[in-house]
């Protein structure tokens, strides 16, 4: 099914995670270390006592760094070199939310995988016969994995939930489509 621009647009943004508070956090930062450094030259021209350190002292740590322990400025380079690309990664990668399209002819649906795992765990144990607080289910981008857990003296038949739970999303057409994975825990309970 293909979609209009704007129905594009929507989904888009529904399913995608904006990088705005990121980018917020950073912004504040670098505004706070601006303020700092301004208040801290003001207070020197005007010959007060510095908040944390004068900017001569400042300078002259930053003049004296080569003296510090080569291992330190290894590991210190490293951090540095380690949140920068975690950040350039960020920023690139899409933002995802826990989300999937709904395809249909007449609108633009996204649906929470959080409802779409309670209707794989409802299909499954109405499928299988199990209770509904034996049954669990989670969703990721691309799979949904259904765990149910035995009670004493009653079997499952896994077979017939997972053929339930495929069956589901092969009618829901989701996008992008999950492969599902049924699963009955080794460990029982005990109890009606």
């Amino acid at each position: 099914m293909t979609y209009d621009a704007p129905y594009k647009r929507l989904l888009r943004r529904e399913s995608h995670s904006p990088r705005s508070t990121l980018a917020i956090v950073l912004a504040i930062v670098g505004i706070v270390a601006c303020l700092y450094a301004a208040t801290e030259i003001v207070l020197h021209l005007l010959g007060v006592a510095p908040l944390l350190a004068a900017p001569a002292d400042i300078a002259a740590a930053i003049a004296s760094i080569s003296s510090v322990e080569t291992w330190l400025l290894v590991v210190a380079g490293a951090v540095v070199a380690l949140i920068g690309l975690w950040l350039v990664i960020v920023a690139i990668a899409p933002g995802r939310r826990a989300r999937h399209r709904l395809v249909t002819e007449r609108s633009a649906v996204v649906v929470d995988d959080e409802v779409i795992a309670s209707a794989l765990a409802r299909t499954a144990s109405r499928a299988a016969l199990v209770s509904p607080d034996g049954v669990r289910a989670s969703v990721s981008r691309r799979s949904a994995v259904v765990t149910m857990t035995p009670r004493s003296g009653q079997p499952i038949d896994r077979a017939a939930a997972a053929e339930a739970v495929q069956r589901e999303l092969d009618e829901s057409g989701l996008a992008p489509t999950l492969r599902s994975r049924t699963t009955i825990e080794k460990r029982g309970v005990v109890g009606a």
